[in-house]
Protein backbone atom coordinates (compact mmCIF):
# COMPACT_ATOMS: atom_id res chain seq x y z
CA UNK A 1 0.00 0.00 0.00
CA UNK A 2 2.97 2.32 0.60
CA UNK A 3 3.93 2.04 -3.07
CA UNK A 4 0.73 3.84 -4.13
CA UNK A 5 1.63 7.20 -2.45
CA UNK A 6 5.15 7.01 -3.91
CA UNK A 7 3.77 6.41 -7.40
CA UNK A 8 1.30 9.23 -6.92
CA UNK A 9 4.09 11.55 -5.78
CA UNK A 10 6.26 10.54 -8.76
CA UNK A 11 3.36 11.11 -11.12
CA UNK A 12 2.66 14.53 -9.60
CA UNK A 13 6.31 15.55 -9.89
CA UNK A 14 6.41 14.37 -13.51
CA UNK A 15 3.27 16.39 -14.25
CA UNK A 16 4.80 19.48 -12.63
CA UNK A 17 8.02 19.06 -14.62
CA UNK A 18 6.19 18.58 -17.92
CA UNK A 19 3.92 21.56 -17.31
CA UNK A 20 6.95 23.85 -17.04
CA UNK A 21 8.56 22.42 -20.18
CA UNK A 22 7.14 24.55 -22.96
CA UNK A 23 9.57 23.70 -25.77
CA UNK A 24 7.90 22.15 -28.79
CA UNK A 25 8.93 20.42 -31.99
CA UNK A 26 7.18 22.28 -34.79
CA UNK A 27 6.79 20.67 -38.20
CA UNK A 28 7.56 23.41 -40.73
CA UNK A 29 4.40 24.31 -42.59
CA UNK A 30 2.41 22.04 -40.31
CA UNK A 31 2.78 19.05 -42.67
CA UNK A 32 5.40 16.63 -43.94
CA UNK A 33 5.69 17.86 -47.53
CA UNK A 34 5.68 21.63 -46.84
CA UNK A 35 9.33 22.32 -47.81
CA UNK A 36 8.66 22.89 -51.50
CA UNK A 37 8.00 25.67 -53.99
CA UNK A 38 4.66 27.19 -52.94
CA UNK A 39 1.79 26.96 -55.42
CA UNK A 40 0.60 30.47 -54.47
CA UNK A 41 1.41 33.35 -52.12
CA UNK A 42 -1.20 32.08 -49.65
CA UNK A 43 0.55 28.67 -49.69
CA UNK A 44 3.93 30.18 -48.73
CA UNK A 45 5.68 29.11 -45.55
CA UNK A 46 5.93 32.73 -44.51
CA UNK A 47 2.12 32.93 -44.34
CA UNK A 48 2.22 29.88 -42.07
CA UNK A 49 5.01 31.43 -39.95
CA UNK A 50 3.07 34.70 -39.58
CA UNK A 51 0.25 32.74 -37.95
CA UNK A 52 2.55 30.75 -35.66
CA UNK A 53 4.31 31.72 -32.44
CA UNK A 54 7.88 30.56 -31.93
CA UNK A 55 9.59 30.59 -28.53
CA UNK A 56 13.13 30.07 -27.33
CA UNK A 57 13.67 26.33 -26.95
CA UNK A 58 11.27 25.34 -29.74
CA UNK A 59 12.67 23.27 -32.60
CA UNK A 60 11.71 23.61 -36.25
CA UNK A 61 11.51 20.28 -38.09
CA UNK A 62 11.70 19.96 -41.88
CA UNK A 63 10.76 16.74 -43.71
CA UNK A 64 11.96 16.63 -47.34
CA UNK A 65 13.83 14.53 -49.90
CA UNK A 66 17.48 15.08 -48.94
CA UNK A 67 18.67 13.84 -52.35
CA UNK A 68 16.84 16.68 -54.13
CA UNK A 69 16.77 19.58 -51.66
CA UNK A 70 18.34 21.10 -48.57
CA UNK A 71 17.70 23.74 -45.93
CA UNK A 72 20.10 26.66 -45.66
CA UNK A 73 20.17 29.02 -42.71
CA UNK A 74 21.22 32.41 -44.09
CA UNK A 75 21.54 36.08 -43.23
CA UNK A 76 18.77 38.59 -43.87
CA UNK A 77 20.64 39.85 -46.95
CA UNK A 78 21.16 36.35 -48.39
CA UNK A 79 17.48 35.60 -47.73
CA UNK A 80 16.34 38.71 -49.63
CA UNK A 81 18.62 37.97 -52.61
CA UNK A 82 18.33 34.14 -52.48
CA UNK A 83 22.10 33.86 -52.20
CA UNK A 84 23.00 30.23 -51.49
CA UNK A 85 26.79 30.65 -51.73
CA UNK A 86 27.66 31.30 -48.08
CA UNK A 87 25.03 29.90 -45.67
CA UNK A 88 25.36 30.14 -41.91
CA UNK A 89 24.41 26.45 -41.76
CA UNK A 90 23.46 23.79 -44.32
CA UNK A 91 21.25 20.74 -43.76
CA UNK A 92 20.81 17.93 -46.31
CA UNK A 93 19.55 14.99 -44.29
CA UNK A 94 15.85 15.18 -45.24
CA UNK A 95 14.84 15.30 -41.59
CA UNK A 96 16.28 18.55 -40.32
CA UNK A 97 15.77 19.72 -36.75
CA UNK A 98 16.83 23.26 -35.85
CA UNK A 99 16.60 24.48 -32.23
CA UNK A 100 15.61 28.13 -31.77
CA UNK A 101 18.04 29.13 -29.02
CA UNK A 102 17.56 32.92 -28.97
CA UNK A 103 14.90 35.50 -29.70
CA UNK A 104 14.81 37.41 -32.96
CA UNK A 105 14.57 36.63 -36.67
CA UNK A 106 15.83 33.47 -38.39
CA UNK A 107 16.08 33.06 -42.17
CA UNK A 108 16.02 29.83 -44.17
CA UNK A 109 16.08 29.19 -47.92
CA UNK A 110 16.09 26.13 -50.15
CA UNK A 111 19.49 24.98 -51.39
CA UNK A 112 18.01 23.57 -54.60
CA UNK A 113 18.83 25.70 -57.64
CA UNK A 114 16.08 28.23 -58.41
CA UNK A 115 13.75 27.16 -55.59
CA UNK A 116 14.32 30.19 -53.36
CA UNK A 117 13.61 32.56 -56.25
CA UNK A 118 10.26 30.77 -56.66
CA UNK A 119 9.35 31.33 -53.01
CA UNK A 120 10.76 28.33 -51.16
CA UNK A 121 12.02 30.17 -48.13
CA UNK A 122 11.08 30.79 -44.52
CA UNK A 123 11.44 33.72 -42.13
CA UNK A 124 10.52 33.09 -38.49
CA UNK A 125 10.64 35.44 -35.53
CA UNK A 126 11.24 33.98 -32.09
CA UNK A 127 9.49 35.79 -29.26
CA UNK A 128 11.60 37.05 -26.40
CA UNK A 129 10.92 35.61 -22.93
CA UNK A 130 9.27 38.93 -21.99
CA UNK A 131 6.77 38.61 -24.85
CA UNK A 132 5.34 35.17 -24.29
CA UNK A 133 2.27 34.39 -26.37
CA UNK A 134 -0.74 33.84 -24.10
CA UNK A 135 -3.41 33.48 -26.76
CA UNK A 136 -4.98 36.76 -25.69
CA UNK A 137 -5.05 39.66 -28.12
CA UNK A 138 -3.40 42.86 -26.90
CA UNK A 139 -5.60 45.74 -25.80
CA UNK A 140 -6.32 48.37 -28.46
CA UNK A 141 -4.04 51.38 -28.55
CA UNK A 142 -5.31 54.59 -26.88
CA UNK A 143 -5.95 56.10 -30.32
CA UNK A 144 -8.41 53.29 -31.08
CA UNK A 145 -10.22 53.39 -27.73
CA UNK A 146 -11.57 56.40 -25.94
CA UNK A 147 -12.74 56.07 -22.38
CA UNK A 148 -11.39 55.37 -18.91
CA UNK A 149 -8.22 53.37 -18.50
CA UNK A 150 -8.71 49.64 -18.12
CA UNK A 151 -6.70 47.75 -15.54
CA UNK A 152 -4.50 45.02 -17.00
CA UNK A 153 -5.70 41.45 -16.59
CA UNK A 154 -3.64 38.61 -15.22
CA UNK A 155 -1.85 36.34 -17.64
CA UNK A 156 -2.55 32.67 -18.19
CA UNK A 157 0.82 31.75 -16.67
CA UNK A 158 -0.25 33.12 -13.26
CA UNK A 159 -3.41 31.03 -13.44
CA UNK A 160 -1.34 27.98 -14.43
CA UNK A 161 1.06 28.51 -11.51
CA UNK A 162 -1.86 28.83 -9.07
CA UNK A 163 -3.38 25.64 -10.41
CA UNK A 164 -0.10 23.78 -10.03
CA UNK A 165 0.39 24.98 -6.45
CA UNK A 166 -3.16 23.89 -5.59
CA UNK A 167 -2.58 20.53 -7.24
CA UNK A 168 0.70 20.09 -5.34
CA UNK A 169 -0.97 20.88 -2.01
CA UNK A 170 -3.74 18.39 -2.76
CA UNK A 171 -1.35 15.64 -3.86
CA UNK A 172 1.04 16.09 -0.95
CA UNK A 173 -1.88 16.46 1.45
CA UNK A 174 -3.09 13.00 0.45
CA UNK A 175 0.24 11.40 1.37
Amino acid sequence: MAAFPRRLTSLALLFLFLSFTDAREILVGGKTDAWKIPSSESDSLNKWAENSRFRIGDSLVWKYDGAKDSVLQVTKEAYASCNTSNPTAEYKDGNTKFKLEKSGPFYFISGAKGHCEQGQKLHVVVLSPKHRYTGISPAPSPAEFEGPAIAPTSSGSALKAGFLVTLGVLVFGLL
